[in-house]
């Protein structure tokens, strides 16, 4: 379909070309009015019909070749599409899974494999092209035309997830309570699950890793999904350094390893924190809340930082999955780490940019 609305697209632009150019050379160059009709000898010319050759042709040498036969093309859907997508897979021109649907991805592979194959690129499988990409690949396995699909994967935040979680958990592979975020914790728990089942091991949860672990566990119950949480005390004011009785200030100590949320003197909320290790310290001091980012994802250390509120260069308060599920066992790279994700969920919303932050021992 494509092709034909290309074809009708051309042949209406030569058509428009000629009678453009018919129209510009309407006049002479001494500005003379043209005629009203075509000139006697081009009457001739347009009207005489073509001579014979003798064979009944049309005049023609008959040295033009026949036009290639197109196989696939722009808008196809069929199973030979899969497999081509699949052989291009095979050669690193398609980057995606195979669907069987010739659209802009295969177009776009085509044209490179073409490119890179020395023919003329058009992205359209004639049967030259074809012809080559078999003839340089092999024929795709089921696996290859029909891979497994993902159903979970590292950064995912859904209820999916927490169902993973909890369902590791039955088998002891996640230890600590269910977050619903797709962090390193739960892709090492993934990882252990499918070493356990004698499935590959990637850390991504694809259709067979997710078929053969909902066969061995049961669907979790509420309290599996949401487990009470253990919230610490409110820290007393008094206990506080006196830097923290005035605003609105995060008030952390690492003495107590606490973080507290006080608003002039008052004690909202108080939470279990934990600091960078030895080589990374957080650093003490008194700051402000300088900038705010809900999913934010370390560049650095390619780690997750939800409900990051940042206070000295690169060091933050966030949400931790490590340290919700190892405790104090880890450390972090000098951030104050959160575990309560409702906690400070609830703070990020309330805490605004400027608020104070004093960190001290």
């Amino acid at each position: 379909m494509r092709s034909a609305h290309f074809r009708r697209y051309v042949v209406s632009a030569a058509a428009s070309a000629v009678t453009t150019a018919l129209l510009l050379t309407g006049c002479s160059a001494q500005g003379q009015e043209a005629s009203d009709g075509p000139s006697d000898a081009a009457s001739q010319e347009e009207q005489a019909p073509p001579e014979d050759d003798g064979e009944g042709g049309d005049g023609t040498d008959g040295s033009e070749e026949p036009a290639e036969q197109v196989l696939l093309d722009f808008g196809d859907e069929s199973d030979q599409v899969r497999e081509l997508q699949a052989r291009l897979l095979q050669l690193g021109h398609f980057v995606a899974q195979p669907t069987g649907y010739y659209g802009d991805v295969t177009l776009g592979a085509v044209s490179e494999y073409q490119r890179a194959a020395g023919f003329e690129v058009s992205g359209t499988v004639f049967e030259s092209t074809w012809s080559a990409l078999t003839g340089a690949t092999t024929t795709p396995t089921e696996t290859e035309l029909y891979p497994p699909q993902q159903v979970m994967g590292y950064g995912d935040n859904s209820e999916q997830v927490r169902e993973l979680q909890a369902r590791l958990k039955q088998l002891g592979h996640f230890a600590d309570n269910p977050t619903g975020y797709y962090g390193d914790v739960t892709t090492a728990a993934v990882q252990a699950y499918q070493e356990a089942a004698g499935l590959e091991v990637t850390g991504t949860v694809f259709e067979p890793t997710w078929d053969a672990l909902t066969a061995e566990t049961t669907t979790p119950a509420e309290e599996e999904m949401y487990p009470p949480l253990d919230v610490p005390d409110v820290e007393p004011a008094q206990d506080l350094d006196e830097r923290c009785l005035e605003g609105r200030v995060l008030c952390i100590s690492k003495t107590s390893n606490t973080m507290s949320w006080v608003i002039d003197g008052e004690v909202r909320m108080t939470v279990d924190v934990r600091f960078g290790a030895e080589e990374t310290p957080t650093r003490e001091g008194e700051f402000e809340v300088y900038w705010k980012s809900r999913n934010h994802h370390s560049t650095l250390y390619d780690s997750p930082m939800p409900y990051a509120m940042f206070f000295d260069g690169g060091q933050a308060v966030h949400y931790s999955e490590d340290f919700a599920a190892n405790g104090y066992n880890g450390a972090s790279h000098g951030c104050v780490n959160v575990r309560d994700e409702a906690a400070i969920a609830g703070l990020f919303d309330e805490v605004a940019e400027g608020d104070r932050v004093v960190v001290y021992w």
